[in-house]
This record gives C-alpha cells, structure tokens and sequence, in this order.
C-alpha cells in the first residue's frame, strides 16, 4: 500500500510541475507599443523615451531623444525616434533585434513628453467636425483653429465656446462667442491664441 501511496505521490507531483510549466509558457508579453495615450504622437527632440524587452531587461533603456532625432539603443545602436511614432519605432526595433534576440518583444513608452513641436501646439476638442491639435502658427486666431478643426457641428452651443490658456501660475479661460464670429462677423472675441492654448466648444443642453 505504501508503494501504491508514494507511485500516487509521484503521479500528483508531476501533473502539478506539469500545469506549472504550462502556466508559465501560456504567459502573454506585453503590447508592442505602450503609450501615454499617444499612440499616433509624433516624437519630438528632447522627449523622453522609455524602451523595454520582454523577458531581456539588460536591453531595456530610458533616454531623451537627441537633436539629431535618435536613440542608441543595446545591440541595435542608432534607431531614428524623432518625427515617428511609439509603435513605429517599436516595430524598427524589433525587426532590428530578432537578429540577436528570438522572438523579441518591444515596448516602446513615452515617459515625458518634452518636444517643442508638442507644447507649441493649439488644440480644438468639444462639438467640432473633428477634434485636432495644430501646430501653433504666428497670428493664428480661434477662427483660423475652428476651420481647421472642419467647423462646428450642428449640436454646439457656439456662443459658449472658451478659450484655455495656461500660464506659469493659472489657466485662465476667456470666453468666445463663437457663432457671432461665424454667422455675423463679428470679431471681437476672435483672439490671437498662443501656443499650448486649448478651445473648446460645448454641445447644446436639450
């Protein structure tokens, strides 16, 4: 019986190292491309990047980008980061490791986001055609940023559109009356806005 009792044991243990074993294989790695919502943000200069390799932490990085756009990453060396998005550098890096690394795993995460390009950029959201961040242009006023975000839809309330502006201390909001400016021409909340500024345009309470 104690035979029968240790085979049984023995039995036992192996199904569970076996499940074990599965268990562990069945692991997912993580996305390719992990973003702080910026899956189609554009990297800039100075922005910093954090890389990771599933299962390879030595190969994993955190770096600003440099002026001339790249990064170094281990084994890979200079990958170009500026004007391209997360996924698309984690992609390059990639391909680019599978000649020393099986099967790798990219992660490609932007830690902070310190470009230029991106603070000096005017954004348009609420109940316009569609929502967009433009790159801030001397002399562009709210007008110039509601056409392009394709103007406003039927559902606004125009004339309680506001325009957000941050400065070192307080946000400071002024408002926009918005269908004047579109339906009567008339221009005196049409500001000159300022890079980082924020528009937006409520839809209508039914």
């Amino acid at each position: 019986m104690k035979r029968a009792f240790a085979g049984l044991a023995v039995t036992v243990l192996s199904l569970l190292l076996a499940a074990c074993a599965t268990s562990s294989g069945s692991e997912a790695p993580p996305p390719a491309t992990t973003t702080l919502g910026t899956d189609a943000y554009h990297i800039g200069v100075d922005d910093i990047v954090q890389v990771s390799v599933w299962r390879n932490p030595e190969l994993g990085i955190t770096v600003p980008v440099r002026p001339d756009g790249m990064i170094s990453v281990p084994l890979v060396g200079d990958v170009a980061a500026g004007g391209r998005t997360p996924g698309e550098v984690a992609k390059d890096i990639q391909e680019r490791l599978a000649t020393y690394v099986r099967d790798p795993q990219v992660a490609v995460i932007l830690t902070d986001l310190r470009s230029h390009e991106y603070l000096s950029r005017v954004r348009v959201t609420g109940a316009v055609r569609q929502p967009v961040s433009l790159p801030y242009r001397p002399g562009m006023t709210v007008l110039d940023a509601v056409l392009a975000a394709g103007g406003i839809t039927e559902f606004a309330a125009a004339d309680r559109s506001d325009l957000h502006r941050k400065s070192a201390e307080q946000t400071q909001t002024y408002a926009v009356r918005l269908d004047r400016i579109l339906n009567r021409g008339d221009l005196s909340t049409n500001y000159t806005v300022s890079p980082g500024d924020v528009i937006t345009v409520p839809e209508r309470t039914f």
